[in-house]
């Protein structure tokens, strides 16, 4: 008699013909994963949304919902699991999560730069290995005490490896996130976590394919050695083929442009390519993907076309479902009783102990301060979705068990929950910096001394005429009297790849000749280290990652930190080829209105029109006009005593023209609306500087100075009208005295003061840039307040 065919389950259509047809969408696998995805993007952003305020990561949220959707939570009704979650659904879901690992891999992949890990110094080589070995061997440790009691009768070899690689991983992305949302990336410590974190994460994949290949299912040792010698073959025929190909694309797509999408195309089948391989091989399908986004070329914009036309995809939908694949085998309800429990809390207090006393330890002998060592240690405990991967691999291959696997993934969660909130408490590197220091503004007694500027800027287009502003800064020829901190401002957007953040925060704040990865393709540390080589001024790069509405505290917090003297700020708007201004972005406005009511210094508003040109000028070939414009009060002084700085630069003539009220109007109607600041302190102030400066024309001939007296605002437009021809203007912020009490002050953009909005004006003709300065005073004036607030209140009247 034949024997009956076995009976499987039947497969699910891919679409279904409506329910005006009788049929029900959750029973087709398009719809029902239509609506598992809506679904877990709905739970994981609003747990998201909830956990900010306590600073927490988006993995965090992501793994708390998986473990929700779950059987530990939801998935106690077996009628919303087999609704939502039946088991004929789970192929085409796993299906669809692992297409999104893998290209997260390689995403992960391409936030890795081999060069920079050749480069990494000895002392992260040691914390990284402190914080990969005592962890890995309390990890087996720990694997010992489960198999004896909840992991019975699992193979020992792979359990111990698969262990000792989940404790002793550091979530590398998920890292990078935290430390840009502290402020902590381009600090000694961030850096120093990045480094270690990176060659952690090699260590962590490298040991995790020494664990699959002895989780085979086949009984001879022959056939783990035939698979680690075919990935490694794998690997090395990567390295050989890769990189030629993948510089000949990257060499094909400049900067500025758009990348050609055949290049991203044949990527992405590539990634997909070697995923098949070493899946073939017997690895796993991820490791051909981040094998492959490791030797992809960082620098130039390949790399960046590839992140921003996968990672959106990647990580707003597919990803989540790995969380959700991962949570529906994780449950928490199998941990009873005294012994799982105690296990659990072993488990953690093993994973913590293990990472950050190993990495305090050898930090403390490297001789890091004990806070800072602190702080590494648990930055180095971060766990994240690397962890899962490894947990979910384990309990593919049947090394972990579901009360194990439930036991890790807590532990992975509890790691990574605790991260933020220590590290805030125990580092604060704004309140570490030394915020007394004396000279706060270009003016001062000895105009010998060193002056610190901090220089920022957001786009390339702003750089020749920063260079340029700095060469004539530089007042004499002494290399150590001017000190530039080149700040470049980016923005740290929701999208959690760290690619971009890792690669400008590398050796941030060091000397340029320090930086060796400083290719050619690497326009900003071109520009400032060949202007460095041919100039006498130290600049030094630094960065500030942040979001727009915090980005202040960073210019400010380095300010202090660096003891400057000036920050100079871009300004809002960039000028079209018309002559007129249109705003570049409105949120750096609110950036310059904050940095200007909170400044521990000076602060300078260069408005760019192109400075000597669309290059650097050498210093033999300076040949620049600079005109101030005085009227009086601590603003005008600090531009004069910048200018007179300027004015020691053989190639610059310094035009000074003071504007004075007309005697014969004086005490008139004029002195009715004085400016309540024109107090009679001011006035001896004043004349003690223009006295200065004219003791000065008289040894230096490329200073030039004149008085105008003008009756009314028509004739003090006309005197200011009549100096437009120069290459700059350096005006107060916030001019004091009869002359300027008598202009209009409703100005359409208050942090450039009244003559700094005249100059932007359409009906004031010129092609000069324009420094506006306010000179820093431990209270500023009401009206440089007031002035400020009420530009906000505008701003927000015109969005609504």
């Amino acid at each position: 008699m034949a024997t009956p065919a076995p009976k499987y389950p039947k497969p699910m259509k891919a679409t279904s013909n409506g329910v005006f047809q009788g049929d029900d969408p959750l029973d087709y696998a398009l719809p029902l994963a239509i609506v598992q995805i809506c679904l877990v993007l709905v739970l994981t952003r609003v747990l998201a949304y909830v956990l900010r305020p306590l600073r927490q990561p988006r993995v965090v949220a992501e793994i708390i919902g998986g473990i929700l959707l779950g059987p530990s939570a939801l998935g106690r009704s077996e009628k919303y699991l087999h609704t939502i979650f039946p088991p004929k659904s789970l192929t085409v879901l796993d299906t669809l999560a692992n297409l999104g690992l893998l290209f997260f891999l390689f995403l992960v992949g391409l936030e890795l730069d081999p060069k920079s890990l050749r480069r990494t110094g000895k002392k992260a080589l040691c914390i990284a290995g402190a914080g990969i070995t005592v962890p890995f061997l309390l990890g087996i440790g720990t694997s010992f005490a489960l198999r004896a009691t909840i992991s019975q009768g699992v193979k020992q070899a792979p359990f111990l490896v698969f262990m000792g690689v989940a404790l002793s991983i550091t979530a590398f992305p998920v890292l990078a996130r935290i430390l840009a949302e502290l402020k902590l990336l381009t600090t000694d410590v961030g850096r120093m976590a990045m480094s270690a974190a990176a060659v952690n994460d090699v260590a962590a994949w490298i040991l995790l394919a020494l664990a699959i290949a002895l989780s085979g299912s086949g009984s001879s040792p022959l056939v783990s050695l035939w698979v680690l010698l075919s990935g490694a073959g794998f690997v090395a025929l990567c390295i050989f083929v890769g990189p030629p190909i993948f510089k000949w694309m990257a060499g094909r797509c400049s900067d500025g442009e758009h990348v050609d999408e055949i290049y991203v195309c044949a990527t992405l089948a590539a990634v997909l390519a070697a995923g098949f391989v070493t899946d073939t091989i017997g690895i796993h399908a991820l490791f051909g993907a981040f094998v492959l986004g490791v030797l992809v070329p960082k620098e130039g914009p390949f790399a960046g076309a590839l992140v921003e036309k996968v990672e959106d995809l990647v990580s707003g939908l597919f990803l989540p479902l790995y969380f959700v694949s991962s949570g529906l085998k994780t449950n928490v309800a199998t941990i009873q009783g005294a012994q799982s429990w105690g296990l659990l809390v072993l488990v953690i207090f093993t994973s913590c102990v293990g990472k950050i006393v190993g990495t305090v330890v050898v930090s403390l002998l490297c001789k890091m301060p004990i806070q800072e060592a602190l702080t590494l240690g648990f930055l180095m405990n971060t766990k994240g979705l690397v962890e899962l991967i490894v947990l979910n691999i384990g309990k593919d291959r049947g090394v972990l068990n579901d009360q194990t696997f439930a036991i890790m993934v807590l532990m992975a969660l509890f790691t990574t929950f605790i991260t933020t909130p220590i590290v805030i408490s125990i580092y604060k590197p704004a309140k570490l910096a030394v915020t007394k220091y004396k000279h706060r503004t270009i003016e001062r007694k000895d105009a010998s001394k060193q002056v610190r500027l901090l220089s920022c800027f957001h786009s390339t287009k702003n750089i020749p005429t920063l260079i340029n502003l700095i060469e004539v800064s530089r007042g004499t020829q002494k290399k150590e009297g001017l000190r530039v901190y080149a700040m470049h401002l980016m923005e740290l957007s929701e999208r959690p790849s760290a690619i971009l953040m890792v690669n400008k925060a590398k050796k941030n704040g060091l000397p340029f000749w320090n930086k060796e990865e400083a290719s050619d393709s690497n326009q900003v540390v071109v520009a400032f280290e060949t202007f460095e080589q041919l100039s006498q001024v130290s600049i030094r790069p630094t960065t500030a990652i942040s979001p727009m509405s915090t980005m202040h505290e960073d210019i400010i917090t380095s300010a202090e930190t660096k003891r400057v003297a000036m920050i100079i700020l871009p300004f809002h708007k960039h000028q079209r080829l018309d002559g007129h201004f249109e705003t570049t972005r409105n949120d750096l406005r609110n950036v310059n209105r904050k940095v200007l009511q909170q400044a521990p210094c000076s602060v300078g508003i260069l408005v760019d029109r192109g400075l000597g040109g669309a290059s650097h000028v050498s210093a033999s070939n300076v040949d620049f006009t600079i005109t101030i414009l005085f009227f009086g009060g601590h603003d005008d002084r600090e531009a004069l005593a910048y200018g007179m700085r300027m004015a020691e630069h053989p190639g610059v003539t310094l035009v000074v023209v003071r504007l004075l009220v007309d005697p014969e109007v004086a005490g008139g109607s004029v002195k009715l609306d004085m400016n309540q600041n024109s107090t009679p302190d001011n006035q001896p102030q004043d004349e003690v500087v223009i006295s200065s400066l004219k003791q000065r024309i008289s040894n230096n001939a490329s200073i030039k100075y004149e008085e105008r007296t003008v009756k009314d605002a028509a004739r003090t437009l006309d005197a200011i009208k009549s100096h437009n021809r120069c290459n700059l203007f350096l005006v107060g912020r916030m001019p004091e005295g009869q002359v300027i009490a008598s202009l209009n002050k409703n100005s359409e953009c208050p942090e450039l003061g009244p003559i700094g909005n005249l100059l932007i004006s359409s009906e004031y003709s010129t092609t000069a840039s324009i420094l506006v300065v306010q000179q820093y005073r431990s209270q500023l004036s009401q009206d440089a307040l007031s002035s400020l607030e009420e530009g906000e209140i505008s701003d927000g009247n015109e969005s609504n």
